[in-house]
């Protein structure tokens, strides 16, 4: 198992497991957040306790222009965290139903606007559910955990923009990774929202982001993820990654993190952004 349990009880480390969630479950400044996003939002099962991290609705900015999943900023995601009763102090761990997808996301968010301690449920949903875990079919009331006092303290340099990718991507000494599938990136499957043209970004790098898990939702023993990270270009350098709208590429992140890179930053609007029509950006079909 990827995840290590601190002397102290706290989150060990960007990874936990069900058992060890399944040890804490209920205890004060414990909160369990369910990030699914898609056909999954907000529809259980739950872990029990577990409040929705909603990536699809108010935890993303929307507005004309704005890509899918845009970062809210830090007023906005403030209000937003605070309605789910989570304090400056609380331990946090976050989950979503396909195993490990945009939990990730929710992740990286709370961890770029300054909690802690706040990881990731290995496997998910379904790895709790096989390890016989119970579930609820309802997330609890709102009202049953009130307000909380979380207050947003942005990490610079978290999320990049455009303008950033297009600097990363000039910098020998810096690796932009793609998490899409490889048919994606080299332009020969379509991509799944319309008014996006196929390909990648001239100097990318293709690493999708299920090569980083095992098949059932688990990242991958940190060995196996090192030597992931170990084969790219220059051994990955200090790293920009990126997706479809900014959820996948967090699984990068993770991943890079139990690799023990710590120089990463998420291109927040990711091919949504650069993929788009009219974005006048260069795009670059085959493998690389």
């Amino acid at each position: 198992m990827n995840a290590r349990v601190a002397q102290d009880g706290t989150v060990p480390g960007p990874l936990v497991g069900p058992e060890w969630l399944a040890e804490r479950l209920g205890r004060p400044g414990v909160v369990v957040l369910d990030a699914s996003v898609g056909a999954k939002r907000g529809l259980g099962p739950w872990i029990p306790g577990a409040r929705l991290f909603d990536i699809d609705g108010e935890l993303s900015a929307h507005g004309p222009g704005l890509p899918p999943h845009t970062m809210p900023d830090a007023d906005r995601f403030t209000a937003a965290v605070r309605g789910l009763g989570l304090n400056d102090g609380d331990r946090a761990v976050v989950y979503d139903a396909a195993g490990i997808y945009s939990a990730a996301r929710a992740w990286w968010m709370l961890r770029a606007m300054g909690l802690v301690r706040v990881a990731v449920l290995d496997g998910g949903l379904p790895g709790w559910r096989a390890a016989g875990l119970p579930v609820a079919e309802e997330a609890p009331d709102p009202s049953s955990y009130g307000r909380g006092n979380f207050t947003a303290r942005p990490r610079s340099g978290a999320f990049v923009g455009l303008d950033e990718v297009r600097r990363a991507l000039a910098d020998e000494g810096r690796t932009v990774l793609d998490a899409r599938s490889r048919g994606r990136f080299a332009g020969t499957e379509p991509e799944p929202r319309a008014g996006l043209r196929g390909g990648h970004m001239p100097g990318a790098v293709n690493l999708p982001f299920t090569e980083l898990q095992d098949g059932t939702g688990r990242m991958l023993p940190e060995r196996e993820l090192r030597a992931r990270f170990d084969e790219l270009p220059d051994g990955g350098r200090q790293l920009v990654v990126s997706c479809g709208s900014g959820v996948t590429a967090c699984v990068l992140a993770l991943g890079a993190e139990l690799a023990g890179r710590r120089e990463v930053a998420v291109y927040d609007g990711s091919w949504s952004e650069w993929g788009a029509a009219d974005a006048g950006t260069p795009v670059r079909l085959g493998e690389g």
